[in-house]
């Protein structure tokens, strides 16, 4: 049975037999019964989803005489001429044959004319965008205005390609891509009605391949039948098509998760064996991956994949083994590597090493995971460690209290403790100030004694003057307190920053300066300022003084940072090393 037989035995008859194109039937139906049918209508979509042949359904539905419903019998005269294109009332004209002006003109002169039976005349236009400019605008006075017996339906793949006053005149019908299982299934159909034995999973191939036409399902399936005079099996598709058998994806795959080197080695020398294009196996090994990545979404990205449910159940499985993260790294590598086959001369070692490197990828964790494991493993340190210093730190405190002299020397203590590990006598330290950075424990606080000594009556000064008034307090930040004699207080400016110094000498500034004197520091005092002699390094402002005390910080902060015993690990382990990151502005 030759292609042109199947398609023509195949051909829907009726809206019912209309496979996947469910809302323009619906609504094709509905108007017919409503009376609503529009005098113009354009077909658009991929090649081989039924335009042409919802068309002559169309004209069928309109001229049967025994249609019930506006269902056609499909079995009178009628039905039979606009079937094999023979009617004199239902014209088909090729856009690409007839896309002069002169052919449109010819329609006009027709299109008067009454139907020679029945009340309708169906114009069939295909391909009309291929039409010249001069054609469209010849049939637009037609197109907008025909005779009441008289419907156009223009049928086309390229829908940009139609004038806008084209489209205006028209009612537009877009017609989808079928989707793989519903070919699939409609192809099982037509092997059980012909007495054709295929399996299941030959079928799927075909219309996998056919990327949602069915008319392009239909040409596959008559080629594979007449290789195979008989049953139409998985393997006769292969060979035919020279596609990528399935179970070879299924086997790279499941390679690929089990870490197995020679079986991916296998598989590449099973793909050049058997002949496949290592381009086209690199392509749907993207595709099988991509399907994976939907089946491990879920539910809802599991019913985005046109596959037979067994093969999603073993995409469920694999996915189970991996993450996310592990799923788009394989899927970036596979797309790097088909555009290196496509570029490279040999094809066969750049696939070979592509397999080699995805089956050594390394497995991606995600980093709150990494810091949950650091977490564990921080507090676990700390409690043991609080555990063993706390009877030296009880014995210490009872025995004496350590001076501010003494408190920046560590105290070595020696306690007998009897080790779980080795049963040796420890020697415990109270950590100093560098030896507490390699301890888990947080750092103490410092002792109210010295925060005030280190901030100094100026700095606190100037403080409190921003809380209450933050201009003046922002240009006191700049001067520096010389000393305070007789009742004046002198400040000091680096010359750089004069400007400030005018501002302050303004009378408001210097009577605002002296009440804040007299309310903080309880005191009635003057105020001389004056600019440095450039020995600046003796005094510092405020703002200097805060700046190298925060400058200071980040130093304290990183090495205790880079001493942390499970920061050391960590950069071992993952060979790296610590890099500030600075705040933008």
């Amino acid at each position: 049975m030759s292609y042109q037989v199947i398609a023509r035995k195949w051909r829907p008859q009726s809206f019912e037999q209309l496979v996947g194109q469910d809302h323009i039937a619906q609504t094709l139906i509905n108007a017919l019964r409503s009376g609503r049918l529009p005098h113009a209508l354009l077909f658009t979509g991929p090649r081989g989803t039924g335009k042409t042949s919802s068309a002559r359904i169309l004209a069928k539905s309109l001229r049967c005489p025994n249609a019930k419903d506006f269902v056609p019998c499909n079995e009178c005269s009628e039905c039979n001429d606009i079937s094999q294109g023979r009617s004199l009332d239902v014209v088909e004209i090729d856009g690409a044959s007839n896309n002069g002006v002169d052919a449109i003109r010819e329609l006009r002169e027709t299109v008067g004319y009454m139907p020679s039976s029945g009340k309708n005349k169906v114009y069939i236009v295909d391909e009309v965008h291929m039409l010249s400019t001069s054609a469209f605008n010849a049939l637009l006075k037609t197109l907008e205005e025909p005779p009441s017996h008289v419907t156009f339906v223009l049928a086309t793949t390229e829908l940009q390609k139609i004038p806008n006053t084209i489209l205006s005149r028209c009612q537009r019908f877009d017609f989808r891509t079928i989707a793989t299982r519903k070919i699939a299934e409609h192809l099982k159909q037509i092997c059980d009605k012909d007495g054709v034995q295929a399996e299941m999973e030959a079928l799927w191939t075909l219309a996998r391949q056919a990327g949602g036409s069915m008319r392009d399902s239909q040409s596959l399936l008559d080629q594979v039948i007449t290789f195979c005079q008989g049953e139409v099996s998985l393997d006769a598709v292969v060979s035919v098509l020279g596609l990528t058998d399935r179970s070879l994806l299924t086997k790279t795959l499941q390679s690929l998760v089990d870490r197995d080197e020679q079986g991916v080695i296998e598989i590449a020398q099973s793909i050049f064996k058997s002949g496949l294009d290592p381009k086209v196996f690199v392509q749907e090994l993207l595709e099988e991956i991509r399907n994976l990545l939907y089946v491990k979404v879920g539910e809802k990205g599991a019913e985005l994949v046109d596959l037979p449910d067994s093969e999603i159940d073993f995409l469920r499985t694999v996915s189970e083994k991996l993450g996310d993260h592990d799923i788009h790294l394989l899927f970036d590598m596979t797309l790097k590597g088909s555009t290196d086959i496509h570029r490279s001369q040999d094809s066969r070692i750049v696939l070979e090493m592509l397999l080699l490197r995805m089956v050594n990828a390394p497995r991606i964790v995600p980093l709150a995971q990494i810091q949950a494991g650091f977490s564990g493993q921080g507090q676990a340190l700390k409690k043991k460690v609080e555990t063993r210093t706390q009877p030296a730190q009880q014995a210490s405190v009872n025995t004496h209290q350590p001076t501010p002299s003494a408190e920046a020397k560590p105290s070595v203590q020696k306690a007998s403790e009897h080790d779980q590990g080795s049963g040796a006598t420890q020697e415990i330290t109270e950590p100093s100030s560098t030896a507490k950075s390699h301890s888990p424990i947080e750092p103490q606080n410092s002792s109210p004694q010295t925060a005030p000594a280190a901030k100094g009556p100026w700095v606190e000064f100037v403080d409190k003057v921003k809380g209450a008034n933050g201009l003046l307090g922002a240009m006191l930040e700049n001067t520096s307190l010389l000393e305070k004699k007789d009742g004046i207080v002198y400040l000091v400016i680096p010359k750089k920053m004069a400007f400030f110094s005018e501002k302050i000498k303004e009378p408001d500034n210097l009577k605002r300066i002296k009440t804040f004197l007299k309310t903080f520091w309880n005191e009635d005092l003057d105020v001389e300022i004056s600019l440095s002699d450039g020995n600046e390094g003796s005094v510092q402002t405020p703002k200097q003084k805060k700046e190298e005390l925060i400058q200071k910080k980040k130093v304290s902060d990183k090495e205790q940072v880079e001493s942390h015993p499970l920061i050391q690990s960590a950069q071992k382990q993952f060979k790296s090393q610590i890099v500030s990151i600075k705040e933008k502005p």
